[in-house]
């Protein structure tokens, strides 16, 4: 990005939404299945890859690990001339994602080299957990305060028990224990949707993995996995952002490609809030009719099919809007209130006791006005924000909202948002494509 633009989203509030969406790929299922191509010397195709910045760095980062990747939205992966084993740092520090570099490096070829992850900062994500798993496993770890350096001869099975359930710690010892020797088990995995679907891919390359969804998986180590193509499963946490947006800001959003059944927690959550909502297979609608009060309904983050943290932030946005007092408790990471700010300077009225609670005190009128994007889930609250306020909003740093959101300002236009990408010119003002 250049120095002297930086990109922004501009909102009018006011509008109800209505008609479908189609919702793209996950972001956090392919990255993890992008990393597995590393695993084989064979072709691994993935379709329905979302074209979010984050799936551009990961293929860049293969690439310079020596492998050819080719397309966008159906990605193919040959990683046969794939030596390299050190992550580059201007790409490894973008996001969290990288992590899951370090199993599938160590179990492809004995080592690795990355710098921590960056990406988003919202506290801790228990990175200890992964390296813990991967000594067990027979790897060698050695740590600095920019990066994460390991060697194993040869890993093996190992019983892992995770102290709390980790998404990417349980799709890292995965990545790992396919081509280990012997029995790998894990014991409180997480079972999101996404780690679900990295089981499904590795499954196609020829890994033996039992308890796909449990919290106990099975793995028994094979010598050599193979090609495959594979589908990338809905992003349920995209399809959740927009349900919320809709309860916000009134009117009727039918949302498509996309599991209800993924969602149960944060659609028992809308009904409760006053929402309407239907579902069939791979679809579900969402209303409210503008002369409907929300209610109140306090809300705790857990791990699936708990309620998403990464919904957090959204709910928070849709509860300004609600008429009474809601708890909102944050479980899962111990900085994700960053947003609260940002909302407060709009208008919504935000109580945070300590870490883990936040008490906000509906219905907010809420006022346009200019804000910075700390983060994506944050993003997309702040545009929930910003739909259901009065006059323009000017939301800056949107490039996180691209990271991991497919073209959101212009699906949201689509179905009657007023909303507007633009390039903010620090020194000449903000042009920009109007998508209405």
């Amino acid at each position: 990005m250049a120095a002297d633009k930086q990109q922004a989203l501009r909102i009018t509030g006011g509008a109800q939404l209505a008609g479908s969406i189609c919702i793209s790929g996950s972001k956090n299922a392919a990255l993890p299945e992008m990393a597995a191509a590393l695993l084989t010397a064979e072709t691994i195709t993935l379709n329905n890859v979302p074209k979010v910045s984050d799936t551009t760095v990961m293929a860049e980062i293969l690439t310079r690990l020596g492998g050819k990747t080719e397309g966008s939205g159906s990605v193919t992966m040959r990683m046969a001339g794939a030596k390299e084993t050190e992550v580059p740092q201007e790409l490894g520090r973008r996001m969290r994602a990288t992590i899951v570099l370090l199993g599938a490096l160590l179990g492809r070829f004995g080592r690795a080299r990355l710098p921590r992850p960056g990406g988003d900062d919202i506290g801790a994500r228990r990175v200890e957990q992964h390296l813990r798993g991967l000594r067990q496993m027979g790897a060698q770890i050695s740590e600095t305060p920019t990066e994460i350096v390991a060697e194993a001869d040869r890993l093996h099975g190992a019983r892992i028990v995770f102290d709390l359930p980790t998404v990417t710690g349980t799709e890292n010892i995965l990545l790992a224990g396919v081509l280990a020797q012997g029995r790998t088990e894990i014991f409180n995995a997480a079972r999101e949707p996404h780690v679900q679907d990295l089981c499904r891919l590795l499954v196609k390359m020829g890994a033996r993995i039992e308890g796909i969804g449990t919290e106990r998986l099975v793995l028994d180590g094979v010598k050599e996995l193979g090609g495959a193509e594979h589908t990338v499963i809905a992003d349920y946490l995209e399809a959740g952002t927009y349900a919320l947006a809709v309860a916000a800001t009134g009117g009727e959003l039918r949302l498509e490609c996309s599991r209800p059944e993924d969602l149960n927690m944060v659609l028992l959550k809308l009904e409760q809030a006053g929402a309407h909502v239907d579902s069939g297979d791979g679809w579900f609608r969402v209303g409210r009719q503008p002369n409907t009060k929300l209610r109140p309904n306090d809300m705790s983050t857990w791990t699936f099919p708990g309620f998403p943290t990464d919904l957090q932030a959204q709910y928070m946005a849709l509860m300004t809007q609600a008429d009474g007092e809601t708890v909102i408790s944050e479980y899962v990471h111990e900085n994700r209130f960053q947003h609260v700010t940002q909302l407060a300077k709009m208008g919504a009225g935000i109580t945070v006791q300590g870490r883990l609670h936040a008490v906000v005190h509906g219905p907010c009128r809420l006022r346009g006005t200019e804000l910075a994007i700390p983060d994506i889930r944050s993003g997309a609250a702040l545009v929930i924000a910003a739909m259901c306020a009065e006059g323009t909003s000017v939301l800056r740093n949107s490039w996180h909202v691209e990271r991991g959101y497919e073209d959101m300002a212009g699906k949201l236009a689509s179905v009657g948002a007023r909303i507007e990408s633009v390039s903010l010119d620090e020194t000449a003002g903000a042009s920009g494509h109007t998508y209405e």
